[in-house]
């Protein structure tokens, strides 16, 4: 650090795409900056950080250096639990997330959008909408760039965010303008001590410091999000969503399976079957994604194409291949329960269905009734699969012990016919076996590739 004792200190935890970002945006605010990451930081944030200047060091972390800061901001993969959060927290040293930090120096309009499923994609359709429209919007959270970099970069005057409940633990005095709730179930319970409600209330900081003139946006029909808004206040103004026709929500679908959005702003109507995704759950994104724009003021014609033209998301429900007549489908993406659900409500085949994974405390049992209907055979995947060969032992015909990506897809293989589907919705972190659920995704469509090719 630099021996400047008048500058503010801020260090920050994890280079990763929000750590490198939130670094940048501090040095340019004229804060004595130091990077510290457990790991091993990637090649690309390295050369950012050394061409701004910005001390680092990976591999661990040098104790004495982090507890001089007068501020850290944490990358949301590290959880308090860790030896280093411990003893920041033990110094009662301020911790925030890069989009705290970052909303603090812009006045851009915040499109915030969490939810334990459904929130990658909702976030990219309002993104695409806005884009579309010609509206100058950045893309940020979980996905797109840093939040951060881009403030101090390239500033735009909308953002599209995606938050997790690790990213909103660690924020205080942010403010969306439009907040989104898609839905609530368990996930990640092993960082909130396996209490839901501690997950509730994560998702819910969503709405910390809203005002009347800002918007909430739900799905009206979620059991856990309707009890939450019967013991909190918010000062936003809700704009609930359903499935039904229930001409009193801000959306909905009518008798004739048209979809209705209503808001002050702009009204619209689209039948149903030209919504460029399918599936219940998409409907859901479509909604909120809709809800948004229209809130926005953006032109309904612009809404209506954007929402018939989208191309859908890289690991959720994707196709991977057909080969000698098996469909197979990388649904990755699914890292929870409620995930697999959607997935397994919209298979039309018998289905072979790969699970497994790092376990964050599943109850497999809301997807017990659609295995008993639609999967022949299940193959699990992971280091340790002994609480999903124990859960299943009785619920289908064949379930198979696999630890390797290979073998498994050599299993099903062997196991699923032409017409059935194979899937990969494995309810569970990726982090046993592979990099990221994206590199889960990869393999599992390059093994796929390579039966293709093998014919």
């Amino acid at each position: 650090m630099s021996n400047n004792l008048n500058k503010k200190r801020i260090v920050i935890l994890g280079a990763g795409e929000s750590g490198a970002g939130a670094a940048v945006l501090a040095k340019d605010k004229g804060f004595d900056v130091f990077v510290s990451d457990f790991g091993a930081i990637a090649d690309k944030y390295k050369n950012l950080l050394n061409s701004e200047n910005i001390e680092w060091e990976e591999g661990g972390h040098t104790m004495d250096r982090i507890l001089m800061a007068d501020e850290v901001i944490k990358s949301p993969g590290i959880a308090d639990t860790t030896p280093v959060m411990q003893k920041v927290l033990s110094k009662n040293i301020p911790v925030i997330s890069e989009i705290e930090f970052a909303g603090r120096y812009t006045d851009a309009k915040m499109i915030c959008i969490t939810g334990s499923n459904g929130k990658t994609t909702t976030t990219l359709l309002t993104y695409h909408i806005l884009s579309r429209a010609g509206i100058d919007v950045g893309l940020a959270g979980n996905v797109g760039k840093s939040l951060a970099l881009q403030v101090a970069r390239q500033p735009h005057q909308y953002y599209v965010i995606e938050l997790s409940s690790f990213q909103l633990d660690n924020m205080y005095d942010f403010k969306a303008n439009i907040a989104v709730i898609l839905n609530i179930t368990p996930d990640h319970l092993d960082r909130y001590d396996y209490k839901m409600q501690n997950y509730v209330n994560a998702k819910f900081r969503i709405l910390q410091n809203m005002t009347p003139a800002d918007a909430f946006i739900y799905w009206k029909d979620d059991p856990v999000v309707s009890a939450q808004l019967k013991h909190i206040k918010t000062e936003a103004t809700l704009y609930p969503f359903t499935a039904n026709d229930e001409s009193e929500c801000a959306a909905y679908v009518d008798a004739e399976n048209e979809l209705i959005i209503k808001t002050p702003a702009t009204s619209l109507s689209m039948p149903r079957a030209d919504l460029a995704l399918n599936g219940i759950h998409n409907l859901y994104n479509s909604m909120a994604a809709g809800l948004s724009a229209c809130l926005l003021n953006i032109r309904k014609d612009a809404i209506r194409s954007a929402l018939s033209d989208f191309t859908g998301v890289e690991h959720r429900l994707e196709a991977a291949g057909t080969v000698d007549g098996v469909e197979w489908i990388n649904d990755s993406k699914a890292t929870n329960v409620n995930s697999c659900w959607y997935a397994l409500d919209s298979m039309t085949k018998p289905t072979v269905l790969i699970l497994g994974g790092k376990d964050k405390g599943n109850d497999y049992s809301e997807i017990l009734p659609l295995v008993k209907e639609k999967v022949k055979a299940i193959v699990a995947m992971g280091k340790d699969n002994s609480k999903i060969l124990d859960f299943f032992k009785d619920t289908v015909d064949v379930i198979s012990d696999t630890h390797s990506l290979s073998d498994a897809v050599e299993e099903c293989r062997r196991l699923a016919k032409s017409g059935d589907v194979v899937l990969l919705s494995p309810c569970c972190a990726s982090f046993d076996l592979f990099k990221s659920y994206e590199d889960r995704g990869r393999q599992f469509k390059d093994a796929v590739n390579n039966l293709s090719t093998q014919k």
